[in-house]
């Protein structure tokens, strides 16, 4: 089968299933035409799944295997992690719950390294749970990082508005002095390229937020923008990248402002997801920008107060299965491109096509 041929794999995990991730998982599965779009592979339990089918009204049977090469397509795949019974306490987290979360994500992230699936897709986890039974991070990015030895990026992506945040889950009073040049130069170099690679936009235009009220009022109200951020935005455009700011971040988002670019990189978390979250909530997906395998989730967390109602919105999730492939594929797209392009001539020597060529009799 041809790469332009292959149906992905996706591999999905869990998250914690006393939050609404089962129910989001199977909704978005539910209509069987998505199966001709790709296979899927969900980390979990079968008997988890067939407990709660019955209230999300799922359609369809799961195959369930016990490793990913039995995965068929045109099957929702289930990874059978946990034969035995499990309790379930919709709206509570539980050390169970929490312990299969990260059995889930591990399990899944090892497939995804070891290439037997293509792309990854989290479900909602708990950070607090999940730290309190031995996760070391607090979050997604963290974990991946450090199973890829990569620094990532955290990305909220639609199509219309993309906002990557410079520093990630860490306490507000800690933001600024985890904020330096070189930091944000290879943040903004790694956008770039992402823009490039994974979204197939050729000349990026990335707005750059600043870090303080007013991006610090010439420094009355904070010098970072003056000392940090305006000087790699210089030096990036001196070197061809297309960075802009630093912006005041509380008039940014009016979209006669963000509408001109093609992302925009938040100093902090909430600076960066608040308004776009408020912008693109049902629709957004967190995306690891910068790391070698491609890992989505929805924008949304666990939602333990609408555990198990039926009534979760699953359109981030599926979002974030179609971006997913949309990334695998452009990135596919680019590689082949880089490996195929024309080579320049060096030292006047002619190409192997300049050689087999006819050539005109002079007269």
């Amino acid at each position: 089968m041809s790469p332009k041929q292959h149906k992905i794999k996706v591999g999905i995990s869990i998250g914690d299933y006393n939050g609404i991730g089962p129910e989001i998982i199977m909704k978005s599965l539910n209509d069987k035409g998505m199966l001709e779009f790709f296979t899927p592979i969900i980390f979990g339990s079968g008997k988890l799944f067939t407990y709660q089918k019955n209230i999300f009204k799922f359609q369809h049977n799961f195959n369930y295997i016990t490793e990913v090469s039995q995965a068929q397509n045109d099957k929702i795949n289930m990874i059978n992690l946990w034969k035995d019974n499990v309790n379930v306490d919709l709206g509570t987290p539980t050390e169970e719950s929490t312990r299969l979360a990260i059995e889930s994500l591990e399990a899944a992230t090892t497939a995804l390294m070891n290439g037997e699936v293509d792309v990854l897709v989290t479900a909602p986890i708990n950070k607090d749970e999940m730290m309190k039974h031995g996760f070391a991070h607090a979050g997604h990015t963290g974990y991946l990082e450090e199973k890829f030895g990569k620094k990532g990026l955290m990305f909220l992506v639609t199509e219309g508005l993309k906002v990557a945040v410079s520093t990630h889950h860490i306490p507000i009073s800690q933001v600024a002095e985890n904020i330096s040049k070189e930091k944000i130069k290879k943040q903004i170099k790694l956008l770039n390229q992402c823009l490039i690679e994974d979204f197939q936009i050729q000349r990026p235009k990335i707005a750059v937020l600043g870090l303080n009220p007013h991006s610090g009022d010439g420094g009355v109200i904070g010098t970072e923008e003056i000392e940090i951020i305006e000087p790699v935005i210089r030096e990036l455009i001196d070197n061809g990248v297309m960075a802009f700011g630093p912006y005041p971040a509380d008039s940014f988002f009016q979209p006669a402002n963000y509408q001109k670019f093609d992302a925009v990189l938040a100093m902090y978390h909430d600076q960066g997801l608040a308004p776009f979250k408020t912008l693109a909530y049902e629709e957004g997906v967190n995306y690891t920008a910068g790391l070698p395998f491609i890992r989505t989730s929805p924008d949304h967390g666990v939602a333990y107060d609408i555990a198990g109602q039926n009534i979760a919105d699953e359109q981030s999730f599926t979002e974030a299965i179609f971006m997913a492939i949309k990334i695998f594929k452009n990135r596919e797209e680019y590689n082949d491109l880089m490996t195929n392009r024309l080579q320049p001539r060096r030292n006047g020597a002619r190409s192997n096509a300049e050689d087999d060529s006819p050539r005109e009799k002079s007269h």
